[in-house]
């Protein structure tokens, strides 16, 4: 593990959060936006003939979900500390910096490359299993980490 971030973690008796926590969050959090996504479109998918039909409706608003799925993980990051999957699994994202909820500019820097390794077939998600500190691409391009609350 990174040297500075094991005696952080130490000094201020925080403990990383764990890959199955961590993946459990994403899971509400996906959940939870496709369920807002499904409200959204209701009429257009009641509306729908056929499968093709559903697919082109949601073919049509992938920009606009991948930009909800960045303000919904941005505001939540900045605001509160962690998406509802997050606060739920009562974990939290702290700038390495500060040891607080990220600024602005970090939880917009996080929710971006969040959708941009899922994007990339979650690979900055594999990163961060990997990892010692457990940093996904979003954390690292953002400096932060997950601590457990």
């Amino acid at each position: 593990m990174n040297e500075e971030i094991e005696e952080l973690l130490h000094r201020e008796n925080l403990t990383l959060a764990s890959i199955s926590k961590r993946s459990t969050a994403l899971f509400i959090d996906e959940m939870l936006l496709s369920v807002l996504l499904i409200i959204a479109l209701w009429d257009s998918f009641v509306s729908a003939q056929t499968m093709e039909e559903i697919i082109i409706v949601t073919n049509q608003f992938v920009l606009e979900y991948m930009a909800m799925k960045i303000f919904y993980q941005a505001f939540f990051t900045m605001q509160y500390g962690g998406s509802v999957g997050k606060l739920l699994m009562k974990i939290r994202v702290v700038e390495l910096k500060t040891l607080d909820n990220p600024n602005v500019l970090s939880a917009l820097n996080r929710g971006i490359f969040r959708v941009v390794s899922e994007m990339m077939f979650y690979l900055g998600f594999l990163w961060g299993m990997m990892s010692p500190t457990k940093q996904t691409w979003h954390d690292k391009t953002a400096k932060t980490i997950v601590v457990n609350a």
